[in-house]
């Protein structure tokens, strides 16, 4: 696998000549961020040695390397999950590839069910630990210890810079813990009820293998949540994917301005830090 990551890298490094220190994942609905880059080089998914292919709605399927303002970044426009058969070998495998070319922070976006009362659907949340529901047999071993003990998978610092941010350009921000579920079906009522017991603010089908691996590969990690409609049961509503979406679309307009000014306030750690 290592090697396939190797192969991965070169290839797209043959097409780009820079090495972008941050990394940003874009979740359901999210990924028209990339419409934001300078001088955009992207390149499919498909076209990408040994790389898996996103086959959900609202996941483009593509890699984008460009300019967001004065910062070379890289974007995934679309992830893969557990539920479309992928292993979680799988699901973090573009993970190391962006390590590999010369990521140092990674911002994991994802669309979420809110489970917290307080929270309405196009709230940003701020994810401060998360719950991992679903493993397979060939679970992601550590990259470093057997048995791996993390102490703050989401980097306090990063958190620090978002609400600066948040504050700022007076976006509204919540905070809260997300719990991942294998998918791909929506949760029942009970789950719901069940994850809310637990603590889990929001609820979803991803971001939590990648924020771990991400971790133990020395990656400092953000995670933010578009809270894309409430769970079942917290309203008398059904859920579908098409839900997701348009909130995501009515949200895109604070969500752009808001990641923008992050990766700016993140890119102004790494001038004064050399």
């Amino acid at each position: 696998m290592d090697n396939h990551a190797v192969e991965a890298c070169n290839y797209i490094e043959s097409l780009v000549n820079v090495s972008p220190s941050i990394g940003l994942i874009l979740g359901s609905g999210l990924g028209e961020l990339v419409n934001e880059l300078k001088n955009p080089v992207f390149i499919r998914y498909e076209t990408i040695p040994h790389f898996p292919l996103s086959t959900v709605s609202g996941h483009e399927g593509q890699l984008a390397i460009g300019k967001l303002l004065d910062t070379h970044v890289v974007m995934l426009q679309g992830r893969f999950h557990f539920y479309e058969g992928y292993s979680l070998q799988d699901v973090v495998f573009p993970i190391k590839v962006l390590k590999r070319l010369g990521v140092k922070q990674l911002i994991l976006t994802n669309a979420a069910g809110g489970i917290n009362r307080s929270f309405s659907a196009g709230d940003l949340m701020l994810i401060t630990d998360h719950i991992q529901l679903f493993y397979d047999k060939q679970n992601v071993p550590s990259s470093k210890l057997q048995h791996f003990q993390p102490q703050m998978i989401y980097s306090k610092a990063l958190l620090n810079k978002a609400e600066n941010v948040a504050r700022r350009t007076q976006i509204p921000l919540k905070k809260g813990i997300y719990a991942a579920m294998s998918g791909p079906s929506y949760e029942t009522p009970a789950e719901i009820y069940m994850l809310q017991k637990l603590g889990a603010d929001a609820v979803g089908m991803s971001t939590a293998p990648e924020a771990r691996f991400a971790f133990e590969s020395n990656i400092d990690v953000l995670g933010i949540s578009c809270i894309s409609n409430m769970a079942a049961g917290i309203l008398d509503e059904p859920l579908s994917h098409e839900e997701v979406i348009e909130t995501t679309e009515r949200v895109k307009a604070s969500f752009k301005k808001f990641m923008k000014e992050l990766v700016k306030e993140i890119a102004r750690k790494d001038v004064n830090h050399g």
